[in-house]
């Protein structure tokens, strides 16, 4: 609105699913909670039936789409979603690769929503980017895909840096 009233050069951008090694997972990011989860042995929660489905997307790749958009006039005025559409995956699923990735122990578990969220809890299905616009206006294709942004996380938490 204050573009188009005010003529402010602004970028709107909607994050999907962003993650990267140093996360921690303090929010619900599912990843690093799961790596954890499955790094010490414990049981991996997976809210809901594990049904819903995402696509997860490199830090790196969201760092070099907003770098690019701030320099792009095309951008200005534009709302434009930044992720990464080549790998959809249940969440059920993901805690199973996690598993696999870590070599891990940890039983997976199915916590109802009436458990973990206050009532009238709902939680979408399905969220995945279309990324059509910031293609056309960047040539934005992400470039690491969710097995290296898993490798990349569990690297992390084996690591020194990444132990608590």
């Amino acid at each position: 609105a204050y573009h188009k009233e005010r003529k402010l050069p602004v970028v709107v951008f909607r994050l999907f699913n962003t993650v990267g090694p140093r996360q921690t997972g303090r929010y619900g990011m599912v990843i690093p909670n799961f790596v954890r989860q499955a790094l010490a042995g414990q049981p991996i929660t997976v809210y809901g039936d594990g049904e819903q489905r995402r696509c997860f997307t490199d830090v790196s790749d969201v760092v070099w789409a907003l770098t690019r958009l701030a320099e792009s006039d095309k951008a200005v005025g534009q709302v434009i979603n930044i992720g990464n559409d080549s790998r959809e995956v249940s969440i059920l699923d993901l805690a199973k690769l996690i598993k696999q990735k870590t070599n891990s122990s940890s039983e997976i578990v199915l916590v109802p929503y009436s458990q973990a969220y206050e009532e009238g809890f709902e939680d979408m299905p399905r969220r995945i980017p279309d990324l059509t616009k910031i293609r056309g206006m960047i040539g934005y294709e992400p470039k690491i895909g969710l097995d290296g942004i898993l490798d990349r996380v569990i690297e992390h938490f084996t690591s020194d840096r990444g132990r608590v």
